[in-house]
């Protein structure tokens, strides 16, 4: 089932999943590369680089993940697991009547596509990661780890984990909140230093009154913010926020593969003003341990959060430069 989109050159595709349908966005032909986006986006945040991916002779497909869009979105937060997840990217991949693909997620569809590699490697033959790091299962208890963070603020994993709390910040105004978070982790737009980190939460707060209120970030339209507010005015957020719910669900199903690397070639590229890649640095010292791998691994300076949207140019040719390089 195809039709046109606002992105020219581009098809638009609902495959089978175990929910029920992925939705994705593909342009291009040749080797499969499977885009996952991360919270709160959608198959859009990967607008650039579908242009330029399927310029560089490949078959460029940028989904919705479960939960997102117009691909499925099970009522029951258990649904939202990583064993699904994974099962849903390799459900695309055989969808698209493929037997391979490279896979590559920015944010939560980092560690998606990590996992993937991970626990399907007779599938995906490569990953590539941005802004969050691989860190392999095991360590200690999430939750655990998420209280113990912030002093007398609360991280905003755990502010995210109780159903409808989260939802009742967002959903009166999903435009303004996500022009608020979209502008606290770009680099162009974050709070100052002494400002209250916008990653915590106040005792009774919100996360919105620690956003910056001026414009939005420089990579951002106007366009582009309508395009993500009307996609989760229509969906609601519960079915993105499931993601963050079952982090201990997760460390239970992934504990038999504790500690294990990845080893199929691996990208990493973050920003040096990501709270992920400052958060996660010992993540990337442990890399010539945990993704053997590994091609390269890039941080971008001055860059932000939402790095292939902050710095589209960069990013594109870091991955087409790693993909052509990749055993065919």
């Amino acid at each position: 089932m195809t039709h046109h989109t606002p992105l020219p050159g581009t098809t638009h595709r609902l495959v089978p999943s175990p929910a029920g349908r992925v939705h994705l966005v593909e342009q291009g032909s040749g080797p499969l590369v499977l885009l996952l986006h991360g919270f709160p986006e959608s198959w859009y945040s990967w607008r650039h680089q579908l242009p330029a991916l399927a310029a560089a002779g490949y078959r460029a497909a940028a989904v919705d993940v479960r939960g997102y869009g117009r691909s499925s979105r099970p009522g029951d937060i258990a649904a939202y697991r990583m064993l699904d997840l994974v099962e849903d990217t390799a459900a695309v991949v055989h969808g698209l009547g493929e037997r391979t693909a490279v896979v590559v997620g920015h944010d939560w569809g980092s560690s998606i596509a990590a996992h993937c590699a991970l626990l399907r490697p007779e599938t995906f033959r490569a990953v590539g990661m941005l802004s969050v790091p691989y860190t392999p299962p095991g360590g200690p208890r999430p939750s655990e780890t998420f209280a113990a963070m912030g002093g007398g603020d609360e991280f905003y994993v755990r502010y995210y984990q109780e159903p409808g709390r989260a939802e009742a910040e967002i959903e009166p105004d999903v435009r303004g909140w996500l022009a608020g978070v979209y502008a606290a982790l770009s680099a162009d737009t974050a709070p100052g230093a002494d400002a209250p980190d916008p990653h915590f939460v106040s005792p009774g707060g919100t996360l919105r009154e620690r956003f910056p209120t001026g414009g939005l970030p420089g990579w951002l339209g106007e366009d582009d913010l309508a395009f993500y507010a009307g996609e989760f005015e229509r969906t609601g957020l519960s079915g993105a926020l499931a993601r963050y719910r079952n982090m201990d669900r997760d460390w239970e199903d992934l504990a038999p593969w504790a500690g294990a690397p990845i080893a199929q070639p691996s990208l990493f590229v973050g920003g040096t003003e990501d709270a992920s890649t400052t958060w996660l640095a010992d993540a990337i010292t442990a890399f010539p341990t945990t993704l053997p791998g590994l091609v390269s691994s890039h941080l971008l300076d001055g860059c932000g959060h939402w790095v292939q949207q902050e710095r589209p140019d960069e990013v594109n040719r870091l991955l087409t430069d790693w993909l052509a390089a990749l055993p065919g």
